[in-house]
């Protein structure tokens, strides 16, 4: 009689309305784990690593390949830019002459806009003034910065003949007056066969954020 009593007090209403809430929170549970694993964390590629190709049109509609346009060449260098940011506009000259010194050395500068506000006549007439001679590809769903893991601009990623990429993060130390010039460094470490020394092989750039498009399941917040 006793374990009657028991079982009828274990089972009574209230303990049962306190199990159907927990099976309903394990059920739930189960569904966003399910959700998590469902949406597959973006590709990136990492230092030291090929870099895969991909393909973008420039501000006049006309398709650009990574790998066509590396082809035959000792170092590429991608370049994520802005019309809008200051801080990038600071950075037009230098990038003119960095372009002017290596171009004998078989470096190729290939720029990208990211930035989901910035039109294709405003980056067009913007590559016109600063007079870049060199491709400003439009990456209207943040894809390649996604993959690339591209913040900032300017932000830059190094890659070698064989598109490995070697260097990632600032042009140098300073917007106005850089006493460190990293990416120059790294070019002609890369340019001369040798290796960039670890601790120089990635630097935080510093800029405006790009402005991305807001994609379901994935952090754009940067740090």
């Amino acid at each position: 009689m006793q374990r009657l009593n028991l079982f009828t007090y274990f089972f009574r209403k209230d303990h049962f309305t306190v199990l159907r809430w927990v099976c309903v929170v394990i059920v739930l549970s189960m569904g966003t784990i399910g959700t998590a694993f469902a949406q597959e964390a973006p590709e990136k590629v990492k230092l030291d690593a090929v870099v895969k190709d991909f393909t973008l049109k420039d501000a006049e509609g006309t398709d650009f390949s990574l790998y066509k346009l590396s082809e035959e060449k000792q170092v590429t260098v991608v370049l994520f830019l802005a019309t809008q940011c200051p801080v990038a506009t600071d950075y037009t000259a230098r990038i003119v002459n960095l372009v002017k010194a290596y171009d004998a050395k078989k470096v190729q500068f290939i720029g990208i806009n990211s930035n989901k506000q910035e039109k294709i006549a405003e980056i067009l007439a913007y590559s016109k003034k600063h007079g870049f001679e060199f491709p400003v590809l439009k990456d209207r769903e943040n894809k390649i910065a996604d993959y690339f893991g591209a913040r900032r601009t300017p932000e830059v990623f190094l890659l070698d003949a064989k598109r490995v990429l070697r260097y990632a993060g600032a042009i140098d130390n300073s917007r106005k007056e850089p006493t460190k010039h990293y990416l120059k460094d790294a070019l002609d470490l890369v340019i001369a066969g040798k290796d960039i020394p670890k601790p120089s092989k990635k630097t935080r750039a510093i800029g405006c954020t790009i402005k991305r498009v807001r994609k379901t399941g994935v952090n754009d917040r940067t740090p």
